[in-house]
């Protein structure tokens, strides 16, 4: 099989934006809130074009302390995202989400990454940032699901343990529905980027359920922590 890539000129790239000019025309005429759509497609972007510099050089710099402050920011930042649909209670429960995602994510990547792939060195930068991104993103969506279905829940007057099982199952509602459909609507992106290097289907498969399964605990261990954490942060008030 080849394993050659085929590159990918800036004039190509600027062909897949066609596509998202007649969506953006489209919720333009439908008076939808345009200025948003456009400023998050000019950050995902700037990000992503700026990311590559940025990979380039910690994957060239080699550094196990490097990776362990990436790794440190990617938690913050998926923490406090997390806590986006609950503004308003975002400061007080910080250190919940960072300790769930931290404890649920850090030690399913941990797992992955030093028993089941086994990599050396340990940080090896390609395979510890994108499992680490995979792993943190999904647990900051489960976070951030359960949270806002507990709020929304406990505002209605359901008794806790009501309103915990709600916000648990709405968590992991994502992460179910992907498990049902790879391999039948969709080829997750980590088998689609080996199948175009030029890896065996039979291999990427492989990691795929490697994935799939790291994503599967890292959200379901991450929401379970983050719910009992924040129990007495929540329901102090009615208590009181």
């Amino acid at each position: 099989m080849d394993n050659s890539v085929l590159n990918l000129s800036m004039a190509q790239l600027a062909l897949a934006f066609v596509p998202v000019a007649i969506t953006l025309g489209i919720l333009f005429k439908w008076s939808y809130d345009l200025g948003r759509a456009v400023y998050a497609l000019a950050r995902m972007l700037a990000q992503l074009l700026l990311i590559g510099y940025v990979l380039a050089w910690i994957f060239g710099a080699g550094n196990g302390l490097l990776i362990l402050m990436v790794l440190a920011i990617m938690l913050l930042a998926s923490s406090w995202i997390a806590l986006g649909t609950v503004p308003g209670q975002r400061r007080m429960l910080l250190s919940a989400a960072v300790f769930a995602i931290t404890a649920g994510g850090g030690l399913t990547l941990a797992l992955v990454t030093q028993a089941v792939l086994q990599i050396e060195p340990w940080y090896l930068p390609n395979y510890m940032i994108p499992l680490a991104g995979m792993v943190f993103a999904n647990a900051m969506t489960a976070v951030s699901l359960a949270a806002e279905r507990l709020y929304a829940e406990l505002a209605h007057g359901a008794p806790w343990e009501s309103a915990r099982l709600q916000a648990y199952q709405a968590a992991m509602i994502p992460v179910i529905n992907s498990l049902f459909a790879v391999g039948l609507v969709s080829l997750p992106g980590m088998m689609t980027g080996q199948i175009l290097s030029g890896v065996s289907p039979h291999i990427a498969a492989r990691y795929q359920i490697v994935v799939m399964c790291m994503i599967f605990a890292s959200s379901g261990i991450s929401t379970a922590l983050f719910l009992s954490l924040v129990r007495r942060r929540v329901t102090a008030p009615e208590r009181d």
